[in-house]
């Protein structure tokens, strides 16, 4: 369920490594969970808004350009990262991320995606009030590296909607909205009681009710209805 992933990407201990890079990794049977913290200090929100575009290094024959502050944080997190993605006895990763840690949720959705081609099918990636790291015109070999990311937008949330469009930035994968238009201001939809708020309503989850850990080694989310048998979409 994505409240109980939500509510675990907010509660879980973060690991600091680099000048603004929090990442919590956990393991479940075979099952590899990845998680990134949102804004964290100063360094964050100079990255946050370092927009310039530049070009993603480690592509294949795919050229792919990203958000530079991004991309920046990213390289800082890889090394980190990549000796739990690279191991065999990982079956299935599922990466999410809130905020600017959406942003990192992104590269690492596509890392894995890359370096492990035999979990693309088990891979899922989620961005919580995630900000737009894709730069250019989308091609066909690049959505399908973000076929099963889906970024979840309360909508008015000013941070889904950043950089902005006619800088030439969108969204990958899938784009879910919760919520209703007019609620929150654009400030207020991207805070995180009120994506909780959203995401008990869209999945129907009483007040009185309790809430478990995620799911431990499957995810109860309806997978038909967020990777449906069409292209991931970009925008």
């Amino acid at each position: 369920m994505l409240y109980e992933l939500f509510s675990e990407c907010l509660t879980i201990p973060y690991r600091r490594t680099g000048v603004s890079a929090d990442y919590a990794l956990r393991r479940d049977g075979e099952t590899l969970y990845i998680f990134f913290e949102k804004s964290a200090g100063k360094n964050d929100w100079f990255r946050n808004l370092d927009f310039p575009a530049k070009p993603y290094k480690r592509m294949g024959r795919t050229l792919w350009l990203a958000h530079r502050g991004f991309l920046k944080t990213w390289k800082e997190l890889e090394g980190h990262i990549s000796p739990a993605v690279k191991d065999h006895t990982v079956k299935k990763v599922i990466v999410t991320g809130y905020s600017h840690g959406a942003a990192m949720a992104v590269f690492c959705h596509e890392y894995v995606w890359f370096h492990r081609p035999e979990l693309r099918e088990s891979l899922e990636g989620y961005g919580f009030g995630c900000p737009r790291v894709f730069w250019g015109i989308p091609c066909g070999n690049c959505t399908k590296r973000w076929e099963r990311f889906t970024v979840i937008r309360n909508l008015n949330d000013i941070v889904t909607h950043v950089p902005p469009a006619f800088l030439g930035y969108s969204h990958v994968g899938t784009v879910l909205e919760i919520g209703k238009r007019g609620v929150y201001s654009g400030v207020e939809a991207h805070f995180e009681q009120n994506i909780l708020k959203e995401l008990r309503r869209y999945e129907g989850i009483s007040n009185n009710s309790t809430v478990t850990a995620f799911a431990r080694g499957s995810s109860d989310v309806n997978r038909n209805s967020l990777f449906p048998a069409t292209k991931a979409i970009i925008r």
